[in-house]
């Protein structure tokens, strides 16, 4: 008789004056530690169904839709790391959360950043995917291009299509699955994101100088583990390197055949080496 699957359930919280979804994975393990996902930018809880029904044997899971993303509200005070880093700490706080474990991609690897150079003492390690304090501008203008890019479609499908487009590496599932959890209707019959319309405007998330990111960096005081793909646009290899060199206790690994997006290029390979830090 096969075990039942991990119960999941998607809840609401309302803090600081938003309203915030997130998605909870419940470990077979009553006592297990809590990791916290945060997606990246215009991504949303969703993406991390399958990496987070896989660390459910260790962990109970929670995956954070940030403020103006998924079905979390659109925030009228703006999108800046800082921000998100201290809804996440209003987060921590109301989930009563202890010695949980922090992973986040792109923009939640820089509101990973922030929050756990913040010494908090309820993180136990982070997880810092594909991105770092300075980002290559080959990718800044990659993803500038794509914040005009078409955003209303007549049907699913096209969707699908235009995201073919940019993310040539990812399996066909994977990559339904992510663009059809982040589609809502309009009220002509279309289709469009449901991420805030703010956040497709040039200079609609607002970013950390590279200074106080490199001293969030260095202030670091939990594990942590930087994790890259090997083709990445974003997080070029000197940056990576002088990451090694700036968080106190850091280690690399490096995902093969996989660009900045890292859980969809490359699910397999991100478990693994996830797994193998956490768990090892």
């Amino acid at each position: 008789m096969t075990a039942s699957p991990p119960a999941v359930t998607d809840e609401l919280i309302e803090m600081r004056g938003l309203r915030f979804h997130y998605r909870d994975w419940r470990s077979a393990h009553p006592n297990a530690p809590t990791l916290v996902l945060l997606h990246g930018y215009t991504g949303h809880a969703r993406t991390w169904d399958d990496f987070a029904a896989a660390m459910t044997d260790r962990y109970r899971v929670i995956a954070l839709d940030q403020r103006g993303h998924g079905e979390s509200g659109w925030a009228s005070d703006g999108y800046g790391v800082m921000q998100m880093a201290d809804d996440l700490a209003a987060f921590v706080t109301a989930m009563d959360l202890r010695r949980f474990t922090l992973l986040g991609l792109s923009m939640g690897g820089m509101v990973t950043m922030q929050y756990a150079g913040r010494k908090p003492a309820e993180l136990a390690a982070c997880v810092i995917v594909d991105i770092g304090p300075e980002l290559d501008p080959v990718g800044v203008a990659r993803i500038t291009a794509g914040q005009g890019a078409q955003d209303t479609f007549a049907h699913p499908d096209d969707a699908f299509a235009a995201s073919r487009a940019v993310e040539p590496l990812a399996a066909d599932a994977d990559l339904r699955h992510r663009i059809e959890t982040n589609l809502m209707r309009t009220e002509d019959g279309r289709w469009t994101w449901r991420y805030d319309r703010a956040l497709r405007a040039p200079g609609g998330l607002g970013m950390i100088g590279p200074d106080v990111a490199w001293q969030s960096c260095a202030d670091i005081a939990a594990p942590t583990q930087l994790i890259r793909g090997d083709v990445t646009d974003i997080l070029a290899a000197d940056v990576a390197e002088r990451m090694l060199k700036t968080i106190p206790d850091v280690r690399l690994a490096t995902v093969p055949r996989c660009g900045h997006n890292v859980p969809l290029d490359a699910p397999a390979g991100l478990v693994a080496a996830a797994r193998e830090f956490l768990l090892g």
